[in-house]
């Protein structure tokens, strides 16, 4: 049987489906509310030489960052069959330290030494540790944003290492949900390595590693088609986070995209240096929003895996904010540096593709986390959340309201869920109606999230766009910024800035107000 189009269809949703069934075993089987209801976890499959040949659709920061998690696995060891290897460390492979990956390789039942591929998962986990509930403080080297884990094997020859999972579980303020969440993971690692095993016992090793391969190559030649009906030229583009969270100065983010035939280049140089704040996004970061920019002006036809990578050239100046040294500091990095390098990137393709591209979405994920201790248990918790706003308006029509975009495919969390578990109230959770940038199109809306604290908490947020607002395109207004409000014993107003930690006391309200998307085009009278 040789490749042909409709094989290689055939073997493409076999792929995929491998991921989804492990992103499905790890949410059913998850501990906390973060994984199992928001759903902030990813899967993917690789090829035998650590090349992701199908993911799951997940979440888009995590997806195109995870080669190098795997990369970093499969360098370190001589992997053998039953071996897991768990890693997080930014600088080796991983994002900012919740970002936690388990790596497994997957052999042929009947021949132990011969390698099909690698499964991989990589799960948000609430709390990993360090300065502040959540583990996403106002850090300034990476030390203080909690547990470091370089590449080390969890499991050998299906043996779990106990002694390095409770070592893990000790350095994190809830022992008992991180055992849980590593549980489901090392369960999807199994189910993907079953289902892969089933793949190759039905149609052999050689067809589905040819498939693999021309899988590969059919994602290049359709990525390269596409970048090709592109405008050749440079593209340059300036837009700057609100501040790093220590100081209030704005930091740059400028790159310039070359179209040149086929292949496209993003060149951030005159990007701000690197900060002492918690924004510097390692170099994984910046080239998994590349990766997804390019994804989104295919049109969606094109196989999520490394063959779109090929045409892609990016480029960062060691030291610079969106490619640090080690150990600065990063955990706000993953979440908000990488809205505004996609805005950024869009910002550039926009000028090519005037037509094509909307206008800047919220351009923050509105991260809150709380910690403290239940007044009825007195178990510590950790909540965690990213907040939804309004989509950019493109030429086509409205953006869309109250949704998470670009680097964020997660869901929110069910007020249900989160009243039964945490000591809090949702007191409000509404649209943010006007929030939306006027033009000929509207930009989407942003939300309203309010959350009555029931105990003593000490409460951090990493937000954006409160300063600089979402943009317009082509004669649109842009986005309203977002605002953080706390309500203090019912009364007292007191305005929170777009990254800080404080302590909250019983009865306070917290007023989360996202940005709106941009408009697009001028409005019409």
């Amino acid at each position: 049987m040789a490749v042909d189009p409709v094989s290689l269809e055939v073997f493409k949703n076999l792929f995929v489906s491998v991921a989804e069934e492990m992103g499905v075993a790890l949410g059913r089987t998850a501990y906390s509310p973060n994984i199992k209801e928001r759903r902030d976890y990813s899967c993917a499959l690789f090829d035998a030489q650590g090349r992701m040949v199908a993911q799951a659709a997940h979440i888009p920061v995590h997806l195109g960052s995870m080669p190098a998690s795997v990369k970093a696995a499969i360098e370190g060891f001589t992997l053998e069959r039953g071996d897991v290897v768990i890693l997080n460390d930014p600088y080796l492979g991983g994002t900012h330290l919740p970002d936690v990956t388990i790596v497994a390789p997957v052999f042929l039942p009947w021949e132990r030494r011969q390698l099909v591929g690698f499964v991989a998962n990589r799960g948000h986990h609430a709390d990993i540790g360090g300065m502040t509930p959540g583990s996403l403080p106002l850090s300034r080297e990476l030390y203080q944003e909690g547990v470091i884990i370089p590449p080390l094997k969890l499991a050998e020859r299906g043996r779990l290492n106990h002694s390095l999972l409770e070592l893990i579980c000790r350095n994190t303020r809830t022992p008992q949900e991180r055992r849980g969440d590593f549980a489901a993971q090392l369960a999807a690692a199994r189910t993907g390595e079953r289902r892969l095993q089933e793949v190759v016992a039905r149609y052999g090793l050689l067809l589905v590693q040819e498939h693999m391969e021309a899988l590969l190559d059919y994602s290049e030649r359709l990525t390269r088609a596409a970048i090709s009906r592109i405008p050749g030229g440079s593209y340059t583009f300036l837009d700057y986070m609100d501040d790093d969270g220590l100081t209030p100065e704005p930091l740059p983010i400028r790159c310039t995209t070359t179209v040149k035939e086929d292949s496209i280049t993003f060149d951030f140089t005159g990007t701000a240096p690197q900060t002492d704040g918690c924004i510097n996004a390692p170099f994984a970061i910046v080239e998994s929003v590349a990766l997804y920019v390019v994804m989104c002006i295919t049109g969606g036809r094109v196989p999520a895996n490394d063959g779109v990578r090929r045409p892609i050239r990016v480029v960062a100046p060691r030291g610079c904010l969106v490619n640090p040294d080690p150990q600065h500091a990063v955990a706000g990095g993953n979440v908000e540096t990488s809205q505004r390098i996609t805005d950024v990137l869009l910002g550039c393709l926009a000028q090519a593709l005037p037509d094509a591209i909307s206008a800047a979405s919220q351009g923050t994920m509105n991260n809150l986390l709380v910690g403290g201790h239940h007044p009825e248990t007195g178990r510590p918790f950790v909540y965690y959340e990213t907040i939804a706003g309004g989509m950019g308006a493109g030429p086509h029509g409205e953006g869309a309201s109250g949704v998470h975009s670009h680097m964020t495919n997660t869901m929110n969390t069910p007020i249900e869920a989160l009243e039964f578990q945490f000591p809090m109230r949702v007191a409000r959770y509404a649209i943010r109606h006007g929030s939306g940038g006027d033009g000929r199109h509207h930009g989407g809306d942003g939300l309203v999230r309010e959350m009555e604290f029931l105990a003593k908490a000490r409460v951090t947020i990493l937000s954006e766009r409160r300063r600089r607002a979402p943009y317009g395109l082509h004669g649109g207004h842009p986005g309203a910024h977002g605002e953080n409000v706390l309500y203090h014993g019912g009364v007292e107003e007191v305005r929170i800035q777009a990254k800080a930690t404080f302590d909250a006391e019983p009865g306070d309200v917290l007023s989360i107000r996202t940005p709106g998307g941009g408009g697009w085009g001028k409005a019409e009278k």
